[in-house]
């Protein structure tokens, strides 16, 4: 009895040894270096690490994202990771906080160190299975037929989804696909080749290694999903305070469903409702759901306006957002507002400070945007492909403009990174002048004696 004791402890510890001594390991490649890179930075949670990580291996992230989006997850544990080549790993991870598990593809350039190319991270849908996609000649005809029914039908300028079809056609023809079985691959270098001719960053091809579910109304239980992931993030507000100066102080990375997140817009306005000036901090915002951008600014505004029209070529209609007459919280008016911007704003993000900008209603400081205006909506091309396809057009209703291409200008030309101190003494110095016109005693009235009526005497005849 005690030797079986004995050998079933001894054989306990050896496989708790052999669990703790073996975790999964990155391949012993650039690629795989990188992708160990990035797992140590981003578990770390430390902005220096970040920092460093951004600068030296990754500059299309950033700092501030990282932090949020590793909020969300808490980190992720390496669940498999496999080499493609020296350059290319695939890799399967799993969020700390949740059971949602994500699979990936990261490309690097070689040096010292390897830089990031392209690199994506998907979660995979409740009930999909990945599979191992090999992408040949019928796939690649049946996805590029695909995206010309798509560009052809609904992309917003059909002279260009006329010549992105041919530059397509021309590419399959010559062979320049022929050598790419890598589904993420093949999506990137068709984003490419269609980014060439429209130079437009919202268009682009996505791949998941499971086949996608046909389209359909999001069910009680997709919505729930989304509704508990928006919680999780907080609807994408990640800071607001209380600057020194009374200065009020929101940062959020996103603009999501404004029927979802209305009541969190409307705690955060009533959170600064009493300051002197406010500072929207959009340098990581991304975009999202136009409604949202409406309800957002409606605060901003003391009767309905007119902010802008976005017209849809496919169904050959013009949509006005004005701004909203009844909000469930106090307005911000008649106060100075700041907009902080970087080159990451993008799409309905930036419609925020062109809105704003146009109105005369914010100041705008930072970087020039990215230069996104049309909305996006998602196509199934193929079994394992969708292509994002700007369906529509923002445009200013009195200049007929939008900042495609061209990006918002800033009011203030600043780096991201100085912009914030820049607007907060933009907004003291308003505050202050305020402050001093409003207290400055009114000029002395100067008192003159009533002129008495002029009179003439004539001489006595």
């Amino acid at each position: 009895m005690i030797l079986k004791k004995l050998l079933t402890s001894v054989l306990v510890n050896l496989c708790a040894t052999v669990l703790v001594a073996a975790p999964t390991s990155t391949p012993d490649t650039p690629a795989g270096h990188t992708l160990q890179a990035w797992l140590t930075a981003f578990n770390s949670g430390d902005r220096s690490q970040l920092d460093d990580y951004v600068k030296t291996i990754d500059p299309h992230q950033s700092a501030d994202g990282m932090i949020a989006f590793r909020g969300q997850t808490g980190g992720f544990d390496l669940l498999s990771s496999e080499s493609v080549d020296s350059l290319h790993v695939r890799f399967k991870v799993k969020e700390k906080n949740s059971s949602t598990v994500g699979i990936g593809m990261l490309a690097v350039k070689d040096g010292k160190p390897p830089t990031v190319e392209t690199f994506s991270l998907r979660a995979i849908p409740p009930g999909a299975t990945p599979v191992d996609v090999v992408v040949d000649t019928e796939m690649r005809k049946k996805t590029i037929d695909g995206i010309t029914v798509a560009l052809t039908q609904f992309y917003i300028d059909s002279d260009l989804a006329a010549k992105m079809n041919t530059a397509l056609e021309t590419h399959l023809s010559a062979g320049d696909y022929d050598k790419i079985s890598d589904g993420d691959q093949f999506a990137s270098r068709l984003t490419d080749d269609m980014q060439a001719v429209s130079h437009n960053k919202h268009l682009r091809v996505g791949f998941n290694p499971f086949k996608m579910p046909p389209p359909r109304p999001p069910t009680p239980e997709d919505e729930a999903r989304m509704h508990e992931q928006m919680s999780r993030d907080n609807c994408a507000f990640q800071k607001i305070e209380i600057l020194p100066g009374n200065i009020g102080y929101i940062k959020f990375n996103g603009f999501m469903d404004a029927g979802f997140c209305g009541a969190t817009v409307n705690a955060a306005m009533q959170f600064i409702a009493h300051t002197d000036a406010l500072i929207f901090d959009i340098r990581e915002n991304g975009g999202g759901q136009p409604d949202m951008v409406t309800l957002i600014a409606s605060y901003l505004f003391d009767k309905p306006t007119h902010i802008i029209d976005i017209y849809n070529r496919h169904e050959d209609s013009t949509r006005q957002n004005w701004t909203l007459s009844y909000l469930a919280g106090p307005r911000y008016t008649n106060k100075p507002v700041y907009v902080l911007t970087s080159h990451r704003t993008f799409s309905g993000a930036e419609e925020f400070a062109f809105d704003l900008k146009n109105q005369k209603r914010a100041t705008i400081v930072g970087e020039v945007t990215g230069g996104g205006a049309h909305p996006v909506s998602g196509h199934p091309v193929g079994d394992y492909f969708m292509v994002g396809v700007p369906f529509a057009k923002s445009l200013d209703p009195a200049t007929k403009t939008n900042w495609e291409g061209t990006g918002v200008e800033p009011d203030v030309k600043t780096s991201a990174a100085d912009s914030l101190t820049t607007a907060e003494k933009l907004a003291a110095d308003k505050v202050h002048a305020q402050k001093a016109s409003e207290n400055k005693p009114e000029a002395a009235q100067e008192v003159r004696s009533p002129v008495p009526p002029s009179s003439s005497s004539s001489p006595d005849n």
